[in-house]
C-alpha cells in the first residue's frame, strides 16, 4: 500500500477509530494517543494490508486490541453510557424519569464492565457504536452466529440485573426495561 492509498483508505477512519477508542478508554487524551499509536501500527503493516479485504474491520480490530492492552495496564474502564442514552433520538425524558434513567445507566455501565471479553466488546460495538453483526464478526474474527449468541446473552444479563433492581412484578418497570434495551 502506498502512502497515497494509506491517506485515502486509512486516515479518513480517524474519527471512527477515535470514537471506538473513547468508548474503551473514556479519556480524550488516551483516545487520541491510541489513535496515533494505531496509525503507526497500521503504517508499519501497510504492505500486509494489501491482502486485507476490509481495511475498516482490520483497523477496528487493531484498535480494539490496542485499547484492551491499555486497559490491562490501567485496570480501569470508563464509559459514558449516560451520554449514549441522553443522545438517543426521541429520548426527551421528563424530570422524574431523568433520575430513573441515570440510575439505570449506572447499573448498565457496571453490568457491561463486569462482562468478560468478547461479550463486553460485542455489546459496546453493537449497542453503543452501532456496528452490524457482520462487521463485528469480521473485526473480532468470529462467526456471525457467534456474535448473535454472545450479544443475546449479554443483553439478557443486563435485563436480569435491571429486573432485580426494578422488579418485573410492576408493569411500569417492565415497560421501562424494555424501553432501555
Amino acid at each position: 500500500m502506498t502512502a497515497q492509498e494509506f491517506n485515502e483508505k486509512v486516515v479518513p477512519m480517524n474519527r471512527q477509530l477515535y470514537r471506538y477508542a473513547f468508548r474503551f478508554l473514556g479519556s480524550q487524551e488516551d483516545s487520541k494517543d491510541a489513535v496515533q499509536d494505531v496509525f503507526v501500527k497500521l503504517w508499519n503493516l501497510r504492505f500486509e494490508m494489501v491482502a486485507v479485504n476490509n481495511i475498516e474491520a482490520f483497523s477496528i480490530r487493531i484498535m480494539r486490541n490496542h485499547c484492551l492492552d491499555r486497559i490491562k495496564l490501567k485496570k480501569t474502564v470508563s464509559m459514558d453510557v449516560q451520554e449514549f442514552f441522553s443522545n438517543r433520538p426521541g429520548n426527551e425524558t421528563a424530570p422524574d424519569r431523568s433520575l430513573e434513567v441515570s440510575n439505570s445507566v449506572d447499573i448498565i455501565k457496571n453490568a457491561i464492565c463486569e462482562m468478560q471479553e468478547p461479550q463486553r466488546s460485542i455489546i459496546r460495538m453493537r449497542d453503543l457504536e452501532g456496528y452490524t453483526n457482520e462487521e463485528i464478526a469480521e473485526a473480532l474474527g468470529i462467526a456471525d452466529g457467534t456474535v448473535r449468541v454472545i450479544l443475546s446473552r449479554g443483553r439478557n444479563k443486563i435485563r436480569q440485573v435491571l429486573a432485580k433492581m426494578y422488579g418485573y412484578e410492576n408493569e411500569r418497570n417492565k415497560n421501562f426495561i424494555a424501553e432501555i434495551l
